[in-house]
């Protein structure tokens, strides 16, 4: 892949955490993804499931943070993001299947409305929005994570989808 292809590509990845567009990724962007998840299914942040999201989104953060925040600040830049977290990921993506799985896990525990342990196409859609992913590409990314075609998307499905989209290889 073309180096100007590669920075475009992470710059998108980054801009998915940047939750807030204020130029850096910081643990305020994890509890507003968090805020945004619940509120789209009106699930209180005080419950079982809110809480077990908020917590996910902070150990989120710490493997992030410890993985990419350089100097410190508790802060990601872009470059940080693209120095630290897309590099020493890339040849391991199950390390960062790893970071975002508790989030990844809670998120779908909040999506999963009849509690069978899977989100319907519909309802990832429903994450992937409130998350910020525009509609036809949340339609057409819930549709590739249903990978054996049942109308669900499981929770092994999402992390391996997650860990291939953030661990861009060059």
């Amino acid at each position: 892949m073309v180096s100007t292809e590669y920075e475009r590509r992470i710059a998108a990845r980054f801009a998915t955490f940047d939750q807030d567009g204020n130029g850096y990724i910081d643990r305020e962007d994890f509890s507003a993804a968090a805020k945004a998840v619940l509120t789209e299914f009106g699930t209180a942040a005080r419950s079982e499931q809110g809480q077990a999201l908020y917590a996910g989104g902070e150990a989120f953060w710490q493997g992030m943070a410890g993985i990419a925040d350089r100097d410190g600040d508790q802060r990601i830049t872009r470059e940080e993001f693209v120095g630290g977290a897309v590099k020493r990921l890339r040849d391991n993506p199950e390390r960062f299947a790893e970071i975002a799985r508790p989030f990844l896990h809670a998120a779908l525990a909040v999506a999963d409305g009849d509690g069978d342990g899977a989100a319907t196409v519909e309802e990832t859609v429903r994450v992937l929005k409130a998350l910020g992913v525009r509609e036809d590409i949340a339609a057409t990314a819930a549709a590739s994570l249903d990978t054996d075609t049942d109308g669900k998307v499981g929770e092994s499905e999402i992390v391996a989808a997650f860990a291939r989209y953030f661990t861009v290889p060059e």
